[in-house]
């Protein structure tokens, strides 16, 4: 499938950039540090296991030896289940860092059997939406101060199959559907996006670029929960009949590093990418007034971890 898909072609050098990779310890999560590491910036490798996390530093430092004008990479604490490691995380982060220019939001569970995060919230959508979204708000005075700067969340295709529930998103109203709960914290994802590019335009910040993107299907552990979710074989089907539409961790990473990186795209804020290029997404997700729903209840959700913050298009939501 590799063959097929669209590359970043982007020569540019990321020397004196800081960037953020959440998960980025195996598949294309590791993939994108390799390359942002390569182009000289100094990468911030967000994980909840800090052993794997640094056997992975380890191993592209090895692969890397004799490349020239490295970056550097730090390994760092982050579990997405809890909003108090977010805010942890970020004190840390604005203590040691001159700068940062990059978040990527890579991080995600795919399909996993019913289950809480710390915080109470329905797995899907408090890992791979609340915690990113406080992440990228904690975060986001930095990437102002520091800009240009960029703010890239990994989505998926699927956010196309049920919308984002902004009235039931803990599953309360409904049985659980561990399928039916991914593709809602995907849509969650485009639609914040969305919704930060616009709250930044209403506020005059122009240096701060905000993307979605679908990586593309990826062989990778995301899919270990297939078997319980779904049916038994699904995890085996997935990784094995389905090989040729299949890509791997490196090309499933390009699009994630277009969005980050690429010229081409700098000017461009708001929108869902695949394949290295621009996408349209689910009809849900072209909404602004969808967006603005969204958005209300994510700074609703998160009011208590967001209290001190400065932020003048956040405090104007709350």
């Amino acid at each position: 499938m590799d063959f097929l898909s669209g590359w970043c072609k982007s020569k540019r050098s990321l020397q004196r950039c800081t960037a953020i990779v959440t998960r980025s310890n195996s598949g294309i999560g590791l993939e994108t540090v390799k390359d942002l590491f390569l182009r000289g910036a100094r990468v911030i490798m967000a994980c909840r296991d800090l052993t794997k996390a640094e056997i992975a530093k380890s191993l592209i430092e090895k692969e890397t030896e004799y490349e020239k004008e490295k970056g550097s990479i730090i390994v760092e604490h982050l579990d997405l289940c809890s909003l108090q490691s977010v805010r942890e995380f970020v004190a840390r982060i604005l203590a040691s860092e001159a700068t940062i220019q990059i978040l990527i939001n890579n991080a995600g569970v795919m399909m996993c059997p019913e289950s809480k995060t710390k915080d109470g919230f329905e797995t899907h959508i408090g890992s791979n939406h609340f915690a990113p979204a406080l992440l990228t708000l904690l975060l986001l005075p930095r990437l102002i101060q520091d800009g240009p700067s960029r703010i890239v969340f990994v989505s998926s295709m699927l956010h196309e199959k049920y919308n984002f529930d902004v009235d039931d998103f803990n599953f309360e109203s409904r049985p659980y559907d561990a399928y039916e709960a991914y593709c809602r914290s995907k849509a969650a994802n485009v639609l914040f996006a969305k919704a930060l590019a616009l709250k930044l335009k209403e506020h005059n910040i122009n240096n701060v670029t905000t993307y979605s993107l679908h990586p593309g299907v990826i062989s990778t552990g995301i899919g270990r929960h297939l078997n319980t979710a779904m049916w038994t074989g699904a995890s085996w089907l997935f990784n094995n009949v389905l090989y040729w539409f299949i890509k791997s961790p490196r090309c499933g990473a390009q699009t994630s590093i277009y969005c980050a990186v690429d010229e081409d795209c700098a000017n461009e804020s708001g929108f869902y990418y695949s394949d290295c290029t621009r996408k349209t997404p689910s009809k849900q997700c072209r909404s602004d007034e969808e967006a603005s729903k969204a958005w209300a209840l994510t700074t609703e959700v998160l009011e208590n971890h967001l209290k001190n913050h400065q932020l003048s298009l956040v405090r104007s939501s709350m």
